[in-house]
């Protein structure tokens, strides 16, 4: 779903930096070898991504859900010389194409890739965050919020995608949705939460910013 006109979209886009080339081959790729390839974070988002990193400078990064690698790049451009980018995904079948790409990039060996559930991995991750990118399964969004929030000094970052999901965090919610009943608590426990600075932007399928204080 998008939330702005087709036309005002392209020409967001238009006027904004361009997509990397190691970038555009990944699209490509993405879209013709892997499924549900809309999940990337795509041009805009790709540029909005990299953009907050570089202006935060984060020494160390975690994403929750790699893809296949896109949002990772896009964020380590941003990398402080000696940082790392840590990136959780489940699917082990995308980790030798995230590799590839990774590689392929400048950031290579400030990227280390871990498979599995993060609800279990997150906790073995000594060090704190400076940023953090979340994009993964809707309904552990607010357990993610609860394992990462002690992992966070005063104004380190979340970045949470997803968080209009297609618009249905405004319309009557289904029983069975856990999805979205999850993306509700998650979106409130942001907005509220005493340690949380957020704003909440309508790019692609929404993009939450939150600082702590």
């Amino acid at each position: 779903m998008e939330f702005l006109p087709e036309k005002i979209n392209t020409y967001v886009t238009a006027h904004s930096q361009p997509e990397p080339e190691l970038l555009q081959k990944l699209t490509r790729e993405t879209w013709q070898k892997v499924l549900a390839p809309r999940m990337l974070s795509g041009h805009l988002q790709g540029r909005v991504l990299s953009m907050l990193s570089k202006l935060i400078r984060p020494s160390q990064i975690l994403e929750i859900g790699t893809y296949t690698g896109y949002s990772a790049l896009c964020l380590a451009e941003g990398l402080l010389p000696k940082g790392q980018l840590h990136t959780i995904d489940i699917n082990e079948e995308l980790h030798d194409l995230q590799r590839t790409y990774f590689d392929a990039s400048v950031y290579g060996k400030q990227i280390i890739q871990h498979t599995g559930n993060a609800l279990e991995i997150i906790p073995t991750l000594p060090q704190n965050f400076d940023l953090i990118f979340i994009d993964a399964d809707k309904c552990n969004y607010p357990g993610y919020l609860e394992l990462l929030l002690p992992k966070l000094q005063s104004g380190a970052v979340i970045l949470s995608d997803n968080v209009l999901w297609s618009g249905k965090v405004v319309e009557p919610v289904k029983k069975d949705d856990i999805d979205t009943k999850a993306l509700l608590e998650y979106n409130t426990l942001l907005n509220e939460h005493p340690k949380l600075e957020t704003v909440l932007l309508p790019i692609r399928d929404g993009l939450t910013i939150s600082r702590m204080v």
